[in-house]
């Protein structure tokens, strides 16, 4: 079992929370996380010291109210190119463990709505850690949807502080304390909004930046190089489809198999050499974790792009970049 961890990210909002009230936090917490994630009791940690200088009830729901799809890493990025609310959720909970690795979240839907759920099984981290988390959420499906979403219920395991009416007033349904879990629950309406995608240049530099990878790999054929351009956005939104493609540049699934044959090329070999191409680039650094790489190639799971990666190399991408990170013999 691995230790549990916040993804450093995630860890940058209270940072700026401290900075908006003029304190500077660096000599409070120490510098930014420069790695991927911080350890659990190190977050736990870094939230009571806040605490102790800001002892006004509700620090959590405070600290949520600045967050956004960046403090969610290439996670958060990634959702936003979602159709729907159901979707980001469902990709958020997807790769939850590269941004919030505490405890397993259950996710169900039901006649009422998503019931988002969080047991005990990997300890109690604390009403300040659990609260913070939670409303992050909730404040994360507003902000990707543009509207104040209203849960139509919220439970937490920690004890009922003295004070319930902040979290009435942030949450806007009710709000149980000493439960047995953890619990969120979502309307199935509001699980069909479209996401405003707030910031489309980020969505674009992922693409840039994707681009720019493939470019360095080699040229290749004009009529290719057009296809390939729009793969990259294709495959971080999980369209990995011949009709998506085709759909990308207005030609029928016959059509655009008829002008890959004409330039040798299959669509699956085109999908899995760009899908590999950006895969080894990635590897390469360090900057991300293998969980954020499947992400962006449309994989739907981890284990689904370790599948992948070994039958095009031989080897799990964990193996590939120890042979081959920059820095490596």
């Amino acid at each position: 079992m691995t230790e549990a961890r916040v993804a450093a990210s995630y860890v940058h909002l209270l940072y700026e929370y401290l900075s908006g009230q003029g304190l500077d936090p660096v000599p409070l917490l120490g510098p930014l996380p420069s790695g991927h994630f911080v350890a659990l009791p190190a977050w736990r940690a870094a939230l009571e010291r806040t605490q102790a200088l800001d002892p006004r009830p509700s620090l959590s729901l405070r600290l949520a109210a600045g967050i956004s799809a960046r403090h969610f890493g290439v996670v958060g990025f990634a959702a936003l190119a979602c159709p729907n609310l159901f979707a980001a959720l469902q990709r958020l909970e997807r790769f939850h463990h590269s941004v919030y690795d505490v405890n397993p979240a259950q996710v169900e839907l039901g006649p009422q709505g998503l019931c988002i759920e969080w047991g005990t099984a990997r300890g109690r981290p604390g009403a300040l850690v659990d609260e913070t988390a939670l409303a992050s959420l909730v404040q994360l499906t507003r902000d990707f949807t543009g509207r104040r979403l209203t849960p139509l219920q919220v439970d937490f395991v920690n004890p009922r502080p003295a004070d319930t009416s902040p979290y009435a007033s942030f949450f806007g349904c009710p709000v149980q304390f000493d439960q047995p879990s953890t619990r969120l629950l979502l309307a199935t309406p509001d699980l069909t909004l479209p996401l405003r995608k707030f910031d489309p240049a980020l969505l674009a530099l992922l693409d840039a930046q994707a681009e720019a990878l493939l470019q360095a790999v080699g040229a290749v054929a004009a009529p290719i190089a057009a296809f390939r351009h729009s793969l990259v956005a294709l495959i971080r939104e999980g369209q990995t489809s011949l009709a998506a493609l085709a759909q990308a540049h207005h030609l029928s699934p016959r059509s655009l198999q008829r002008r890959l044959a004409e330039q040798g090329l299959s669509f699956q070999a085109l999908l899995d050499a760009t899908r590999r191409q950006l895969a080894e680039a990635y590897l390469r650094g360090q900057d991300l974790e293998l969980s954020e790489i499947a992400l962006l190639l449309g994989f739907s799971e981890q284990s689904a792009f370790t599948r992948a990666f070994g039958q095009w190399t031989g080897m799990a991408p964990a193996q590939w970049r120890k042979l081959h990170s920059k820095g490596q013999a």
